[in-house]
């Protein structure tokens, strides 16, 4: 009974995590086309949570590093249900200041202090930690800005000739395409960290085997829908912060920096890296913003968002840690 009621409240909090990182994120997929007035911000979002959908039936390797590649899943229940509440309270406190932060990380950060806080620091997998997440994490926001960067410079060369009206009418439709990817991707990246954390949950209840690690039909189909809804509740303070704060984007542009950005997640996906989505949606914006001239970008609000990714993990991390040390008590 100790451990359905646990695996029960596991899964309730894994939802309100799929929930909130679908509203937290939801600037990831609609920023760029709302900002740039190609789609309302109605029709973006719920475009957006359509393709989350579609996206997060697509695969599950990167539930997989998360469901076993962190702290394994020789762990108790309560590891799993610090996690999540150290990566909730993050969320939210990102979220009402209006932060891009890392929903995958707060996840990855919990895990971790959690886990420290049960069986000690030899309970992280450090090699895979730092192969899929932490190379990863240093990687992908500068393949982001630079294909952003050098593709915005193609796409300026190639259609230099052409008259500017044609050029912004192209791009305007363009870009439902490239919001479309950049949704699609999203959902296949991001909701997957879910699946792994209720496998995890199932499998420490003895719910499922440890081996192989399989996630069940049923926990995809409520992963993918907690972060479709999410999305669809939208995240408006956020899509302030990345469409119209870091820098003033057109069509072309937002075009540009969803379609390299959501190239770098789409590959990450496959090969089962947790990235943080975004860190390279901003770091593409960035990269449009560059090719303009660094003056464009407003480094004040970048600085800001940095500050958050560099102390997401560690503060989840602890939060994680305390919460499993105080739950522990009872």
């Amino acid at each position: 009974m100790h451990d359905f009621g646990f695996l029960a409240l596991i899964i309730i909090l894994a939802v309100g995590f799929d929930f909130i990182n679908g509203f937290h994120d939801t600037a990831n997929d609609v920023a760029t086309v709302v900002s740039t007035r190609v789609l309302s911000p109605i029709f973006a979002i719920l475009m957006s949570a359509g393709l989350n959908l579609l996206g997060a039936l697509s695969g599950t390797a990167v539930a997989q590093t998360i469901g076993s590649g962190i702290i394994g899943t020789n762990v108790s229940q309560e590891v799993v249900i610090a996690a999540l509440i150290g990566a909730i309270i993050w969320n939210l406190i990102t979220w009402y200041f209006g932060i891009p932060s890392s929903s995958s990380h707060a996840l990855i950060g919990g895990l971790m202090g959690a886990g420290i806080a049960s069986l000690g620091v030899q309970v992280v997998k450090w090699h895979i930690l730092w192969a899929k997440v932490f190379a990863p994490f240093l990687i992908s926001p500068v393949v982001g800005l630079v294909g952003a960067y050098v593709l915005i410079k193609i796409i300026f060369f190639i259609f230099s000739n052409f008259p500017l009206r044609g050029v912004n009418s192209f791009f305007r439709r363009s870009q439902l395409f490239s919001s479309a990817f950049m949704a699609f991707s999203h959902g296949s990246n991001d909701a997957q960290k879910t699946m792994g954390i209720i496998t995890l949950a199932l499998i420490s209840a003895h719910a499922i085997p440890a081996t192989p690690f399989r996630v069940p039909y049923w926990v995809i189909l409520l992963s993918a829908s907690a972060m479709a809804a999410g999305t669809a509740s939208g995240g408006w303070r956020i899509i302030k912060t990345m469409g119209t704060k870091l820098f003033p984007m057109e069509p072309i542009h937002g075009f540009a920096a969803e379609t390299a950005a959501a190239t770098v997640i789409e590959t990450a996906s496959r090969l089962g890296f947790p990235l943080s989505t975004t860190h390279i949606i901003s770091s593409s914006i960035l990269g449009v913003g560059a090719s303009k001239r660094a003056k464009s970008v407003r480094w004040r609000v970048v600085s800001r968002i940095i500050q958050a990714w560099i102390l997401t993990i560690p503060i989840c991390a602890t939060l994680a840690f305390l919460t499993f040390k105080i739950l522990t008590l009872f």
